[in-house]
């Protein structure tokens, strides 16, 4: 994560460390992987005092105990740039039991876990280009909530966590898969206070990324228990889920409809790598 990309220069150091971590503990939970241990590297600005790195360890060692892993090694540098931070974590699965991003099959429905579009509007909250009285989705922003723990082996066929926006990341599990998705969006789950920002901020939910939740392809013989049940247990607790979508054959990519099926179209479907 680098400064004024990944996090704003005046996010609370306490938030900074646990975000970092957990991102990475978010790729874990897309597999269905136990947390082991982490390596920490950090490219350190000179003008950072000791104070701010009490904050940014105490941070770390609340979420160290709340997700039973600990710090393994890792390295340290100075820079004449922003801060830089870098981590690897490691974890671990039954043989055989790893989730990974191919598996869908035309039919299979496309899920969610928790509220989509909360970290990037907590994002512009930030730079104040929306209100957000409660804090909820600046919270959203600087401590995403990894799904460790979620029990996605003999349920879902492919799975990955949002991190790029929830338009991007379908596409690039529909073209691990050759196979196109489309997904209502009058289904796409929006927290309270999402939806309170109003409609003109729908495409920022769909795009914006930063969610940290887990998307994943559920064949269809699975799909009325989850419907039943309607949550999954994590380390954090109970979390909903939703079906807002499926895959096709017929076509590639992704289609965003409207409740009358009317097709939607956006600016970007996200962030880009390349």
């Amino acid at each position: 994560m680098v400064e004024n990309v990944h996090f704003l220069p005046n996010d609370p150091p306490e938030t900074i460390g646990r975000k970092l971590l957990r991102c990475n503990l978010s790729d874990l939970a897309a597999m269905g992987a136990r947390p082991e241990g982490w390596l920490l590297t950090l490219a350190r600005p000179q003008n950072l005092e000791d104070e701010w790195f009490e904050g940014f360890c105490k941070g770390l060692k609340e979420d160290q105990k709340l997700f039973s892993l600990s710090l393994l090694g890792g390295d340290t540098t100075s820079t004449k740039g922003p801060l830089v931070l870098s981590l690897t974590i490691i974890g671990s699965v039954l043989p055989g039991q790893a989730i990974t991003r191919t598996g869908a099959q035309a039919g299979d429905g496309l899920w969610v876990t928790g509220t989509i579009g909360d970290g990037a509007l907590g994002l512009r909250a930030l730079q104040g280009h929306l209100s957000d009285p409660s804090g909820y989705l600046s919270a959203r922003y600087r401590l995403p909530q990894p799904r460790v723990g979620a029990p996605l082996y003999g349920l879902a066929s492919a799975a990955m966590d949002i991190s790029d926006g929830l338009l991007q990341d379908a596409e690039h599990l529909a073209r691990q898969n050759d196979l196109g998705v489309e997904i209502f969006s009058a289904e796409v789950p929006l927290s309270a206070a999402a939806r309170h920002c109003g409609p003109q901020w729908l495409e920022t939910c769909l795009t914006g990324g930063d969610d940290y939740e887990l998307l994943f392809s559920v064949p269809p013989e699975h799909e009325a228990d989850l419907e039943h049940t309607g949550s999954l247990g994590t380390v954090l607790g109970q979390v909903p889920v939703t079906r807002i979508g499926r895959f096709h054959s017929d076509y590639k990519g992704v289609r965003v409809l409207q409740a009358g099926g009317t097709p939607l179209t956006f600016q970007k479907k996200g962030w880009s790598h390349i």
